[in-house]
């Protein structure tokens, strides 16, 4: 067996057996297939697709690469595939164990125009995000959750994959993104996965077809490995709620957790927690969504964030945000037809928010804050955002072009484009 028979198999679009991938997997990891090879088997993949068999065998592969958590009890895994001003992990998460489901998260950080999350606990003061397999195994067992991020050896070979990857232009690839994605899922040790799906233009998936088709493989998956997965597809063509950077976001979760969040993150939140916790107790999530609902209003979700960041040393009282504020105006009075979220993703960047390279130091405290939504009314003059920064300074007309604003009335568009089970 030989790699170049195996990059030809695949270029003649032949389905390769799970001793081929393994061949090749282990081969990567060791060093023994140079990077150039592995690319090159990579793009006939992105170019040609893998089979259903192919995937469930790659997913396997990975999985068993490194460690793997396991659990004495059920716990349920929430996933999102990357948006802009996403911080609905910091609300969901302890929503969901306040009403006595156990969550265990990892989380990843922010790369490109996307936020991640471990970027955005740590903007809280003290907060521990590095802490081992068995400190997240003992603070779930204890309080019902924790947030942390990727800990200990777990799938080493689709981490130098996804590396790769990334530089070399074949990210977009379904199989690849479903394998990547549900090795580290199951490697978690979930016995329950929702997974927050991102369509649109500030999304990986741009279109609810490819969304759909990574939705059903993914599922697949999760039943080749007895697992419950859920995927819930949603609207990325705007920014999610109204802040988009790190610190700036955990204050708007803060406030969600207080029932005082954006319309559209609670809308999110809320069937998030119903699902997982229906997952969980095997209850229509139909019947959850008041005792959810409550959850938020009351302060019960956020007694049970501050009981996670207390355990893992952290301190809300201090999340400092940029205090240098410039304020963007609408150039014309209507209604906001569109705001492009990649384009907030990437100036968000540029403030300092984001990494250009996963080297780069972010600052978290600043970010942008939109005051307007799609659909919403503007008058000439309003204020439409608020950029917080501190050294970088962006072009007000570059925020502004973010905003597409109309002579007609818009409807509000819709979050949630569907469920699959």
């Amino acid at each position: 067996m030989n790699i170049l028979d195996i990059i030809e198999k695949k270029e003649k679009k032949l389905e390769l057996t799970k001793s081929e991938l393994e061949f090749v997997i282990n081969g990567y990891l060791n060093e023994s297939i140079p990077d150039y090879q592995m690319s090159a088997l990579l793009m006939a993949i992105l170019l040609n697709g893998m089979t259903e068999k192919e995937t469930v065998s790659l997913t396997e592969i990975m999985l068993n690469s490194g460690d793997k958590i396991t659990f004495d009890f059920n716990v349920v895994d929430k996933h999102s595939t990357g948006g802009v001003g996403d911080k609905t992990t910091l609300v969901l998460i302890p929503l969901v164990a306040s009403l006595g489901t156990k969550v265990a998260k990892m989380g990843g950080r922010g790369l490109g125009h996307t936020g991640g999350t471990i970027d955005k606990l740590e903007s809280i003061a003290g907060f521990n995000t590095e802490i081992t397999i068995e400190e997240l195994k003992q603070e779930v067992e204890e309080i019902g959750a924790s947030i942390a991020g990727q800990t200990g050896n777990l799938c080493p070979a689709d981490k130098k994959i996804y590396a790769l990857r990334d530089v070399t232009g074949t990210v977009a690839s379904i199989p690849l993104i479903a394998s990547s994605i549900m090795s580290k899922k199951l490697a978690s040790g979930a016995s329950n996965i929702v997974i927050d799906l991102k369509v649109g233009e500030g999304a990986l998936m741009n279109n609810i077809d490819d969304a759909r088709e990574l939705a059903n493989i993914m599922i697949k998956i999760g039943k080749a490995f007895g697992k419950n997965v859920i995927c819930v597809l949603t609207n990325m063509n705007q920014p999610l709620g109204y802040a988009i950077g790190n610190a700036l976001e955990v204050r708007e979760a803060i406030d969600t957790l207080n029932g005082k969040g954006p319309k559209d993150l609670e809308e999110l939140v809320i069937n998030l927690a119903s699902l997982m916790i229906s997952l969980d107790q095997n209850v229509p999530m139909e019947i959850l969504i008041e005792s959810v609902e409550n959850a938020l209003k009351n302060g019960l979700g956020f007694e049970k964030f501050k009981e996670i960041v207390s355990y893992q040393g952290g301190d809300i009282s201090n999340i400092p945000v940029a205090t240098n504020i410039i304020e963007i105006k609408a150039e014309k009075s209507g209604y906001v037809k569109n705001i492009s979220a990649l384009k907030i993703g990437e100036l968000a960047r540029r403030l300092g928010a984001g990494r250009l390279s996963k080297t780069d130091e972010i600052d978290y405290t600043v970010g942008i804050v939109l005051t307007k939504k799609v659909g919403d009314e503007v008058n000439a003059g309003e204020t439409i955002a608020k950029v917080y920064t501190n050294k970088v300074l962006i072009p007000e007309k570059d925020v502004s072009e973010c905003f597409e604003i109309t002579d007609f009335k818009v409807d509000k568009p819709k979050l949630i484009y569907e469920i699959i089970k």
